[in-house]
């Protein structure tokens, strides 16, 4: 071929301007470069092939007999050049088509050329309609094949190929105008022209190929399954004339594997499906790694194995489709047009797996996927309401693993979206109104905003309309709108709704067969609607049915199952309805041998684990049964696992705050119960401070683990590593950073799990009680819990056991103290402050007699007078000062006056205060900040005067430093503490109850907040005294996580902090702090945290006469 190029150029130098032959010599190095263009694809061939077809056509004025075919072969060049390339490739086409026209018209009716032309002019017209989408062009095309052919009379040369044009064209315009009699045309031409190309002819094998497409898209239509098998039996004739070597022999085997998993679809014979595997495996064997179809093979296979496994669940052919996909993207680059298919592909995969398999991680890609398939699919895209859609789902499905509100609240924009884009005759519109209904139900069950349940209602009621007998989709949209009158019922109580729900639920289920992958969830949903029924209206056939409907389910969702712990709970919780009505103890031993095995769970436990394990839990307190105890550790073990995989967990908080509830202090009390009080000690600290548990695991101490040699120091430096990354993600920003987060906690516990293997079995394990018995090793440690099921104390004892003291007190009755005590100290001042005095005292003393009067009892026996205890309140006793009861008589002492108390939120956080070791007292530096006049609050009079006496305590024998007014912002707080282990922080404290990780200080800039804090990375901070006010404030509806400011230096690495329960007077702040650093520094002229606490109590008692009981009260000391 390059020959005949060179020889044509040579020729046409031959041939200058002017010369007679200059036009056949263009004309035949045009014809001649064209042809190598075809052959090897080099572009610039074809763009110097038209540069010489224009030249020539130059020279074919009107009127010359050449002008035609120069047209002509032009036009070819320009329709090739627009099949090659994006970029002018409409002009090109247009340019063509108007070249052709005119050939067309100097090919008048009995010129032997006209058939050629009317042929080539219809060639392009349907590239444009295939280019463009005008049903003109494709009329026309139709058309002038029609002429064509007629120009082709049987003999023809060229007429089996004019039949083959013009089904081609028939059947375009089938697919877009639905006409039935263009298909069955385009078929008896499809034959006509088979019967022109006999066995041997070298075309044989793409009539064949043409003719099964045109069966395959009529029987889509129509359904005959005659047409459906001839397909099948004219492709495999195909296939067997393109063999081995062939270059059209991928192309039939890719059609052939088409129809054989299309007719698997249709009839579900599994050797349908197999055969199109190895036909897709067989295409992608001559498909060689660069080849431009390799992505086509690997994905087709990865559908079909996709296919195989929903079919038979094999989990291999799960994971295979889903590496197969991977790779298919990976020659999808930035830019290709199917990398939004290959994208959504690998994400439908990975959901399906995750749907099967419960591992988190691949819910955030698949997340991830439908994200960037949704970039490349902008507002017009025809397929963007798809990505819409397909991202909803996935953000729907975490939604129901991890309640995070703001997945919700986008499920439905996006689902909003996608509908907007559906109108009605959309085919996918019914689907749209019934994804963005259950979003609505979904959000209406988290916050009861009955306006979402009506609309979800209404949109069910709609897309039902659309789904009539006989459609697919028909019991899924039964069920749905079943499902949410039962919703709308439960708030509102309309009994009808109830009983619209159970008729639909018994309609959808009647549609799904026993072996129907969706039939389990249709079973328990028609059993839920029925249990709601027999407590309206106490039928027993009710409840009967409702138990035989979810052991059915039950049997449909085996262990492994994401779904199978709640259907336990459902078939548990009705075998108790049962129990409870006729008293049979069988139904009661069922119910906890099932809940039992929630506690054989091996996977990563989900929401619906816990909230299952805490009903477990529920259940067996209100029999009063043996499980109650497992069933509390099965619950704080899944509440462990679910809180380290929340992404960015302070901004979740809600979440959390949602599943902890009650269960740490009810699993103490059932402990205690149990006379199990080490295990007691073990479960309250699993269960509580979760947020600064987890913190603090990210600041474990690596000495050993780094000294113990080269794998040792490499695992420390990995951890270490990794921990700093996900402490500085664990307040991270409001974009989705989920897949990151878990993918960086996927490593992280791969290294906790070879320091397990190599160096500590218990590493990062929950402390066992014989670690947190350290905690009183400076005096005991009182824990004094509050639960629905009673109030206890335990003392824990360095080297003795624990003893108990039950309290003669209810939970009710401590919340109703608390709210007391809150109510006289907000508005303390307002009135008579001797009224107040003796009002604050009542409660002190009702405090002193129904909790701490015991406890010191049982103390005096063994803790000298004037020695140091340390309280860890629990629930509501977090919010009462245990400090400050007493008497309140005189020749009475108050608590102060036999002991000093301390507080700390956790025993753990009281054993890192002591196991940390202090920097020499001559390398500590000292700060005081103080801002009294911040950007937003009133001015703080007593500031100035403030820092000025801890300056004249503490600047001649410490390391001093002072911020004040415009040096005291948010950096320079942080920039001062970076050096500093010793810190006085005179300034306004807010307190945030909605959002704890939002209280701060107040600074001249803005509030330094807790998750600043959170992110601080201080050098061994040893004290800081925050006099301000709040401090000990936080979430009221989460008593146990402490997330408040104090409790935020402290996991900052504080080993000893001042903070206040109430709004402190500045005056008082002023003279408290003056009488405490008088009594912190002795004569040495050291600094010891140690001290802390003995300071605060002679400051306080030095105060008692001068000052209000509540202001004398307000100062709490934490730590060690």
């Amino acid at each position: 071929m390059s020959d005949n190029v060179e020889e044509y150029r040579a020729a046409l130098q031959d041939c200058p301007p002017g010369h007679s032959d200059r036009s056949m010599s263009l004309n035949n190095l045009g014809i001649s470069l064209r042809s190598r263009f075809l052959q090897l694809g080099v572009l610039s061939d074809l763009d110097e092939a038209i540069e010489h077809l224009r030249a020539a056509l130059l020279l074919h004025p009107l009127g010359h007999p050449d002008r035609s075919m120069s047209l002509n072969n032009l036009a070819i060049s320009l329709r090739n050049r627009s099949q090659q390339r994006s970029v002018l490739s409409e002009t090109d086409l247009d340019e063509a088509i108007e070249l052709i026209r005119a050939a067309l018209l100097l090919c008048p009716p009995g010129h032997p050329h006209r058939s050629m032309s009317l042929n080539n002019l219809a060639n392009s017209l349907r590239d444009r309609f295939q280019q463009r989408g005008a049903l003109s062009d494709l009329d026309e095309t139709t058309e002038l094949y029609r002429a064509a052919l007629s120009l082709r009379p049987p003999g023809h040369s060229d007429r089996a190929k004019t039949l083959n044009n013009l089904a081609i064209s028939l059947q375009d315009r089938f697919q877009q105008q639905g006409v039935q009699s263009d298909l069955d045309e385009a078929i008896e031409l499809h034959r006509a022209a088979l019967l022109l190309y006999p066995p041997g002819h070298s075309e044989r094998s793409m009539s064949l190929n043409n003719l099964a497409l045109g069966l395959l898209s009529r029987f889509q239509q129509r359904g005959d399954p005659s047409d459906f098998n001839e397909t099948i039996e004219l492709q495999r004739a195909a296939l067997l004339l393109r063999p081995p070597g062939h270059a059209d022999r991928a192309m039939a085997l890719d059609n052939l594997a088409n129809s054989l998993r299309d007719r698997f679809h249709q009839r579900g014979v599994p050797s349908d499906l197999d055969e199109a595997i190895e036909f897709y495996q067989a295409a992608l064997s001559l498909r060689h790694p660069s080849h431009a179809d390799r992505s086509k093979s690997l994905n087709n296979i990865a559908i079909s194995l996709r296919d195989r496994f929903q079919q038979r669940g094999i989990p291999s052919d799960l994971d295979e489709a889903i590496e197969l996909h991977r790779t298919a993207l990976s020659l999808r680059p930035p830019g290709d047009s199917l990398r939004s298919t290959s994208l959504t592909n690998l994400a439908v995969s990975l959901r399906d797996r995750f749907q099967q398999r419960g591992i988190p991680s691949d819910l955030d890609e698949t997340i991830e996927l439908h994200r960037a398939a949704l970039l490349t699919r902008p507002p017009g895209h025809p397929a963007r309401s798809i990505s819409l859609n397909n991202l909803a789902l996935s953000l729907q499905d975490r939604f129901k693993q991890q309640g995070i509100p703001s997945d919700l609240d986008e499920v439905i924009e996006l689902h909003r979206a996608a509908l907007s884009i559906r109108p009605p005759g959309h085919s996918d519109r019914s689907s749209s109104q019934n994804n963005l209904a259950i979003s609505l139900q979904d959000r209406f069950k988290k916050r009861s905003i009955p306006s979402d349940i009506d609309e979800a209602i209404e949109l069910h009621r709609a897309a039902l309309c659309l789904l009539p007998l006989g459609h697919s989709d028909r019991c899924q949209s039964l069920s749905n709108i079943a499902t949410s009158l039962r919703d709308r019922f439960q708030q509102q109580g309309i009994q009808s709704d109830l009983d619209e729900a159970i008729e639909f639920h018994r309609a959808a289920l009647l549609l799904h067969p026993p072996n129907h992958s969706e039939r389990g969830t249709l079973l328990n949903n028609l059993a839920v609607s029925l249990r709601d029924k027999f407590k309206q209206r106490g039928i027993p056939s009710d409840i009967d049915e409702v138990i035989e409907l979810h052991r059915a389910a039950l049997f449909l969702r085996p262990p492994g199952h994401s779904d199978r712990s709640a259907y336990l709970d459902n078939l548990a919780t009705s075998l108790r309805d049962r129990f409870l009505l006729r008293g049979i103890p069988s139904d009661l031993d069922e119910a906890f041998c099932l809940y039992l095995q929630l506690s054989c769970l091996s996977h990563a436990a989900s929401r619906s684990d816990l909230n299952a394990a805490k009903s477990w839990a529920t259940f067996a307190e209100e029999m009063n049964h043996s499980s109650a105890l497992v069933a509390y550790q099965t619950a704080l073990r899944f509440l462990d696992q679910h809180v380290i995989f929340l992404p960015s967990p302070s901004r979740n908080f809600d979440v959390v705050r949602e599943v902890i509830s009650s269960l740490a202090s009810d699993a103490f009390s059932c402990s205690l119960r149990r006379g199990c009080f080490a295990t007691a000690v073990e479960l309250v600290e699993q269960g509580r401070a979760v947020f600064w548990t987890q913190l603090a695991r990210f600041r474990t101490p690596l000495d050993e683990l780094s000294a113990s040699g080269a794998a040792g120091e490499a695992l420390a430096a990995e951890f270490m590593q990794l921990s700093i990354l996900l402490r500085n993600k664990f307040d991270g920003p409001t974009e989705d950073q989920s897949s990151h987060i878990r993918k960086l906690t996927v490593k992280w516990d791969d290294v906790i799990s070879r320091i397990r293997k190599h160096h500590n079995p218990r590493f990062l394990l929950p402390p066992l009680f014989s670690d947190l018995q350290k905690a009183a090793e400076g005096g005991p440690v009182i824990i004094v819990n509050a639960s629905q099921y009673g109030c206890d104390a335990l003392i824990i004892l360095s080297a003795q056991n624990p003893i108990h003291v039950p309290l003669d007190v209810t939970q009710a009755e401590v919340s109703e103290l608390s709210f007391e005590l809150k109510s006289l100290v907000e508005g303390a001042g307002s009135s008579n402050q001797q009224l107040e005095s003796l009002k604050i005292a009542g409660i002190l003393r009702k405090l002193w007699l129904c909790v701490v009067n015991p406890i010191v009892q049982a103390l005096s026996e063994i803790v000298k007078p004037n020695s140091r205890i340390w309280w860890c309140p629990t629930a509501e006793f977090t919010q009462l000062p245990l400090h400050a009861a007493g008497p309140y008589e005189r020749k009475t002492k108050n608590l102060s006056q036999i002991y000093i108390s301390s507080y700390t939120p956790t025993l753990a956080t009281l054993v890192r205060a002591r196991q940390r070791v202090s920097r020499d007292a001559s390398t500590q530096h000292f700060v005081a900040i103080g801002q009294a006049s911040p950007d937003s609050g009133k001015e703080l009079r007593c500031v100035a005067p403030e820092l000025a006496v801890v300056a004249q305590r503490l600047a001649p024998i410490a390391s001093f430093t002072s911020l004040q007014d415009s040096n005291a912002t948010v950096q320079g707080a942080f920039d001062a503490l970076h050096n500093s282990q010793w810190l006085h922080l005179a300034c306004h404290g807010v307190p945030n109850r909605q959002q704890p990780f939002k209280s701060s200080f107040s600074m001249r800039d803005g509030p330094l907040m807790i998750k600043d804090i959170m992110q601080s990375d201080w050098q061994k901070p040893e004290f800081a005294f925050l006099s301000a006010c709040h401090t000990t404030v936080g979430d009221e509806q989460s008593l146990d996580e402490s997330i408040h400011l104090a409790a935020a230096m402290q996991s900052s690495g504080f080993r000893s902090v001042v903070g206040s329960m109430w709004s402190v007077d500045d005056e008082v702040a002023r003279q408290t702090v003056s009488a405490f650093y008088d009594n912190l520094v002795d004569d040495s002229g050291t600094l010891d945290c140690t001290r802390t606490a003995m300071a605060l109590h002679k400051a306080v008692e030095s105060l008692r006469k001068k000052i209000p009981l509540e202001q004398q009260i307000v100062f709490v000391h934490i730590g060690i």
